[in-house]
């Protein structure tokens, strides 16, 4: 198989951009995976190729946890991993593309931004293959060149300075399918003539011969499941899924078809009703708190009307984000369902970013614009680091659960019995 890791110096480097175009010229034999907790990215690879993204992320998963998450998705010919932010970026949490490229030993594919630059981008290079000896940096590709020539310049002084990188080619700047399209930010802006277009525009001066043998892999061994074992149980689980709650890792959605017997995909915004056998629904995040988000779901009746027939029975609710906003009583002058007693206002500033500890024992990630107007019946504390003061993320009333942040399930069963009821 083949397997590679794209990352950069820093965000808008041209990650995705190099990652898109790649994702869809092997779209037939392709696996995407994100390194970090990201949900974003993982929709766009998916919408590009036709098949699910996996998240890789060393901060809320131990390193054999993820090797064998990689392992276990990674059942295509091809792999490949979008990076975040900067190559060395999460490292003092544990995650970032340096950790994730070391750990599943993968060749890194750096996409550097050449403009304006040419001896200064080997000097860049040879900071990032020096600062940590055990990286897997193995090639480069140069963006935003103004010529070939330009490229030929940079390319010489990169293979003058070392002989173990591979000087893979170059995209051009001002790309014609980048006027007409804001990459990664609509994902509805998208469509098949805009990626062929666009992926053949930017792979047109890089050699994918050379690149396919750069990436050839072979996977590590894992010897047994490194998570704490389980058994299926007769219950159903309904998922709410559609635009507004769309935050949802795939492998959390396998966990939870391997947990239950009956797994139902409920979309509010086509106001469907939550079945009456029905143990427990989990609502991801996503966005309801703004206008547009707002109006898709204010007035679906018969969804609201089910969750709350559901609640009313003492079945069980695990909710976040987006989730728990809705399961408030409101957000400044939207109302919401007025389950838990807690009501939110929408800031212009951001609350939290990042990953977080939690006072119940859970790790995960969270990023939000909304802040409660009291944390009066507040739980469960969310902390940059164990056991330091913070302000509490998390709502409960009887069985149902809302919370800020957003975890892995396969590796958290803590929560089968205090929040899933199993």
């Amino acid at each position: 198989m083949n397997s590679i890791l794209i990352s950069a110096i820093a965000s808008n480097q041209g990650k995705t951009l190099l990652t898109t175009a790649l994702l869809y010229h092997y779209k037939n034999s392709v696996r995407p995976f994100k390194i970090g907790p990201d949900y974003i990215d993982p929709q766009f690879h998916k919408k590009i190729c036709n098949i699910d993204s996996i998240n890789l992320d060393t901060f809320i998963m131990n390193e054999q946890q993820v090797l064998w998450l990689f392992n276990h998705y990674s059942n295509k010919k091809f792999s490949i991993l979008e990076g975040v932010m900067g190559f060395y970026d999460g490292m003092n949490m544990g995650c970032s593309a340096y950790n994730i490229g070391k750990l599943l030993n993968i060749p890194t594919i750096l996409i550097l931004d050449g403009s304006g630059s040419y001896i200064t981008i080997s000097a860049v290079l040879k900071g990032l293959k020096t600062y940590k000896e055990d990286n897997t940096i193995k090639a480069v590709v140069l963006n935003k060149l103004s010529s070939s020539m330009h490229f030929e310049l940079i390319k010489t002084q990169i293979e003058s300075d070392f002989n173990d990188i591979e000087v893979l080619g170059w995209i051009k700047k001002d790309l014609t399918t980048l006027k007409t399209t804001h990459l990664g930010l609509d994902l509805n802006s998208i469509n098949k003539q805009v990626l062929e277009e666009l992926s053949k525009e930017v792979l047109e001066n890089i050699n994918l011969k050379k690149l396919e043998e750069l990436s050839s892999y072979k996977k590590k061994t894992v010897l047994e499941y490194p998570f704490n074992s389980f058994s299926k149980i007769d219950k159903k689980v309904a998922i709410i899924n559609d635009e507004n709650f769309s935050f949802l890792y795939y492998d959390n959605f396998k966990f939870l078809e391997e947990l239950f017997l009956e797994v139902e995909i409920i979309n509010p915004s086509k106001d469907e009703e939550i079945s009456k056998d029905t143990h427990l629904v989990f609502i991801p995040g996503g966005y309801v708190e703004t206008q547009i988000n707002y109006n898709r779901i204010k007035d679906k009746n018969r969804f609201k009307n089910s969750l709350l027939t559901h609640i009313k029975n003492k079945k069980y609710v695990y909710a976040e984000c987006a989730g728990l906003l809705y399961l408030s009583k409101s957000v400044d002058d939207k109302k919401m369902s007025e389950v838990l007693d807690v009501e939110f206002t929408l800031t212009n500033k951001r609350v939290r970013l990042g990953y977080y500890y939690s006072e119940n024992g859970l790790k995960g990630h969270a990023f939000h614009y909304t802040k409660p107007k009291s944390l009066d019946n507040a739980i469960d504390i969310l902390s940059k680091k164990p056991n330091i003061k913070a302000q509490e993320g998390a709502w409960r009333k009887q069985n149902v659960y809302g919370t800020y942040l957003h975890i892995m399930f396969r590796n958290n069963l803590t929560i089968l019995k205090d929040y899933f009821g199993i």
